[in-house]
């Protein structure tokens, strides 16, 4: 249903990749509903202090950071629960209660009742080996991932952050292009993914992330 955008060659692919990073850094911000600019996001990440962003906050930017360069080093990796774990390390450190290994307890999500359950290692990585290993486009499988590790929450802290990273490392690694989230359909995006936090019911989230978030290069 989803099939690939771009078929890109990793030369591309890496390139797209390096090209976009501080917009989905940004991005990851802005899903978070960080007080930040992209203008003030690129300065942070170019190693200039912004006097007027809360430390807090160019904690979250330098993390997505590392993050990045985390992934953009290991494409090759096989993505298991424990690759999984180490970028949220990256991403949720110095922010949560515990960063890179699966919560223990419960968490609730603003804007919905759903409660997700506390997870279990071994179901995790079952339902991440089925999505894997699932006949469908690398694109599909990066929008699943996205759905299932946004509404799982397997994390105290930065969960869509790293469901976002994960699935951009199979789209780059597979040369399907980006997903970044721009600002003109953050507000549409957050009112699906409520949708889908109450019902469970990924297709309406895919379909507007895949018309709307994947990037690439265009040829003539």
């Amino acid at each position: 249903m989803f099939d690939n955008k771009y078929n890109l060659t990793q030369k591309q692919s890496l390139f797209l990749a390096k090209q976009l990073w501080d917009e989905n850094v940004y991005c990851g911000m802005r899903m978070e509903n960080r007080a930040v600019t992209f203008p003030q996001t690129k300065t942070i990440l170019n190693g200039v202090n912004v006097p007027e962003v809360q430390l807090d906050d160019i904690q979250a930017i330098l993390n997505m950071r590392d993050a990045w360069k985390y992934l953009l080093n290991t494409l090759e990796a096989p993505i298991t629960l424990e690759y999984i774990c180490k970028l949220n390390e990256f991403i949720a450190r110095n922010e949560a209660l515990e960063w890179g290994v699966l919560r223990t307890g419960n968490v609730g999500i603003s804007g919905t009742e759903y409660v997700p359950p506390i997870p279990n290692a071994e179901q995790v990585q079952n339902e991440l080996n089925e999505i894997l290993n699932s006949n469908v486009s690398a694109t599909e499988k990066a929008l699943d991932v996205f759905a299932w590790g946004t509404r799982g929450q397997f994390f105290w802290d930065g969960n869509k952050r790293t469901s976002l990273t994960i699935a951009n490392k199979i789209l780059v690694s597979n040369g399907a292009g980006i997903l970044t989230i721009k600002d003109k359909y953050m507000n549409d995006f957050n009112t699906i993914l409520l949708d889908y936090y109450d019902t469970g019911k990924s297709e309406k989230l895919k379909e507007y992330l895949y018309s709307n978030a994947i990037h690439g290069i265009d040829f003539q």
